[in-house]
């Protein structure tokens, strides 16, 4: 008795990978059916299709008109939404292929419609029909279907050209490029720096004679020079100096010729000037200022 059951189960054991195999996606109720405007109740054309065969004529559809496919997706012989379910249209030369899904409900009940606006132009250039393919497949381990439905011819408008993209630019050897760059910057003319120049000098005078007029202590310059005579020469060097670092980058220099030079002068001048303003300083405090 316990032997019969062993090989009861065995057996059963070996029929549950059979049957299991034997499920797979497929689809019933199914339709194809072309309609256009003003076509009315029963107009257009319409065929039930079969997973087991295409249809023996090809489906055309024109410019305006709507191709809309119908069905019922099956887990075996049993109603089911199928997790993904396409209508996938395939140019035989150029193996250029688009997909457009179903819109599934929870009955398995489907549909997908497309015109000619939502193909590929290489689809509406095509000179030969275009192979439309069924595809469901889901989780689990039914087997998926995919199969040639019909094939799909496009007859497009003669008086409505088609839009063709440019082609993409390829990556390659391009032309030479010749690049033309800007001059350097050159000083303005000399008649104006000239004038600015004269107009600078001009004012010197009068300077000078507003120092006297308001009681300049010029007998001071004797005792300055003996108290710190390095650091007034040095400072009033450094403003020198730096009027002829600015004179020659006006003039000739650049910038990178320039900077390291006015660097130096500068402290040059802040030591020198720091020393010279403690030595004025000292006389102020003295009272002789």
């Amino acid at each position: 008795m316990r032997s019969f059951q062993i090989l009861w189960q065995a057996i059963f054991l070996l029929f549950i990978p059979c049957a299991l195999a034997a499920s797979s996606w497929s689809f019933d109720e199914a339709t194809v059916s072309i309609s256009g405007k003003g076509a009315g109740v029963g107009g257009g054309f319409k065929e039930k299709l079969a997973p087991e065969k295409p249809l023996s004529k090809a489906v055309s559809v024109g410019a305006g008109e709507t191709l809309k496919i119908l069905l019922t997706t099956t887990d075996g012989k049993t109603p089911k939404k199928a997790h993904q379910a396409f209508l996938t249209l395939k140019e035989s030369k150029t193996g250029l292929e688009e997909s457009f899904p179903f819109t599934l409900r929870e009955t398995g009940k489907g549909k997908v419609e497309l015109t000619q606006k939502d193909l590929p132009y290489q689809f509406l250039t095509s000179s030969s029909p275009v192979e439309a393919f069924l595809v469901i497949a889901s989780f689990g381990t039914s087997t998926p279907y995919k199969s040639k439905a019909f094939d799909l011819s496009v007859a497009v408008d003669p008086n409505s050209p088609i839009a063709v993209p440019d082609a993409p630019v390829r990556y390659g050897k391009r032309p030479e490029i010749h690049h033309i760059f800007r001059g350097d910057p050159t000083s303005p003319p000399k008649i104006i720096t000239l004038v600015f120049t004269a107009a600078v000098l001009s004012v010197v005078p009068i300077l000078l004679g507003a120092w006297l007029t308001l009681g300049a202590n010029t007998n001071h310059i004797g005792k300055a020079m003996s108290s710190a005579p390095l650091a007034h020469t040095l400072f009033f060097g450094s403003i020198l100096a730096m009027e002829g670092v600015f004179f020659m980058y006006y003039t000739s220099w650049n910038l990178f010729q320039t900077l390291p030079v006015a660097l130096g002068v500068g402290v040059v001048g802040y030591v020198s000037g720091s020393r010279a303003l403690t030595e004025v300083q000292e006389r102020r405090l003295a009272g002789e200022r």
